[in-house]
């Protein structure tokens, strides 16, 4: 439900955007799990693609098919998606979820924590065409973790390079600061609206 006081806590949704097993995005999740559980101005929700069915098949236009998560993604102020980059670009499950919705991403922030050898900045930066159309805004800060398979330890939690966690505040800072500006002018009945093409 939509807060009016603007100093208020956020829910921010964590979408976690791959689906292979085993995947690097386990050690990942975790550790911007435990980073973004110790930011008091939040709520934090962690959606896995990997434990939602949502069949390509059984979507409607403009986000009008019932979804197990969209409820959740309604009540988010602001998203953070961790996204891996395969072969220069985001993973198709990604874009399904997104397309599955409409509504629930509008008018809202999405912030980008992207993986891969590259740091997933392909996959980030094609993600930013994307979600204009859905009405919503990228940030422009950004965490991009090159090799990041290289940065676990023996038990396989990840170990943030230099500089990381720091972009990590950077990034939610910004997005805090446009899910707030976002969140009072967002129209009320927007979930109402059905759209067709």
């Amino acid at each position: 439900m939509m807060q009016d006081n603007l100093n208020g806590r956020l829910r921010i949704a964590v979408v976690i955007g791959s689906v292979r097993k085993p995947r690097l995005a386990d050690s990942l999740a975790a550790w911007l799990e435990r980073e973004l559980a110790a930011i008091d101005w939040l709520d934090l929700d962690m959606i896995d693609l990997a434990s939602v069915s949502l069949p390509m098949h059984e979507m409607r236009p403009g986000g009008a098919a019932a979804s197990p998560i969209a409820g959740r993604l309604a009540d988010a102020d602001g998203f953070v998606f961790l996204v891996p980059e395969y072969n220069h670009s985001f993973p198709a499950p990604v874009k399904n979820a997104i397309d599955w919705h409409f509504t629930e991403w509008a008018y809202k922030p999405v912030a980008f924590v992207g993986y891969g050898a590259s740091g997933g900045i392909r996959a980030v930066e094609q993600l930013r065409t994307v979600f204009p159309e859905l009405r919503a805004t990228t940030v422009r800060e950004s965490v991009l973790l090159p090799m990041a398979w290289e940065h676990l330890d023996a038990d396989g939690r990840f170990v943030p390079p230099p500089g990381t966690v720091q972009a990590l505040h950077a990034t939610m800072n910004e997005l805090r600061t446009w899910a707030r500006a976002l969140r009072s002018h967002r129209i009320a009945d927007l979930a109402g609206r059905a759209w067709t093409s």
